[in-house]
């Protein structure tokens, strides 16, 4: 008896710590690709009206707790914060300054009101508001 139970915890201390190896931490899998925009909730503009030439990207860098990419139209750099599956995003810095309609606005303003996020089950990263999604964002295929 005793020997079957000290295998049985070894069986199930082996299945831990492999099912335990293969979780990957979000704040990595945020960190491996670019994420472009695919919806964004609020304006009474179509999304494809709002982003007709170039859909918002935004990239990762865990290391420098910074965000960057495309707002749509101009580039942009940001700080982030994050605790647990809490987000929030600071002021984008100094970008250049073309016009490119209302989309540009629109996500700015969206991403000042984040403050959760998750990855679904298909990979796609969502930006919440207390539990609402705000925007989603899929993997960006490199270019």
């Amino acid at each position: 008896m005793k020997k079957f139970s000290l295998l049985l915890v070894a069986a199930v201390t082996f299945v831990l710590v492999s099912c335990m190896s293969s979780i990957k931490p979000v704040k990595n899998q945020l960190a491996t690709t670019p994420w472009e925009l695919e919806y964004i909730t609020g304006p009474r503009i179509a999304f494809e009206g709002l982003y007709p030439d170039k859909k918002p990207i935004i990239t990762f860098n865990p290391a420098a707790m910074n965000v960057s990419g495309n707002s749509g139209c101009n580039g942009y750099s940001a700080d982030y914060k994050m605790a647990g599956n809490s987000i929030s995003f600071g002021e984008p810095g100094m970008s250049t300054m073309m016009f490119c309609g209302e989309g540009e606005q629109v996500f700015r303003n969206t991403m000042k009101k984040i403050n959760k996020y998750s990855i679904d089950a298909n990979g796609k990263l969502n930006l919440m508001m207390n539990g609402v999604p705000m925007m989603r964002f899929k993997r960006a295929i490199a270019r």
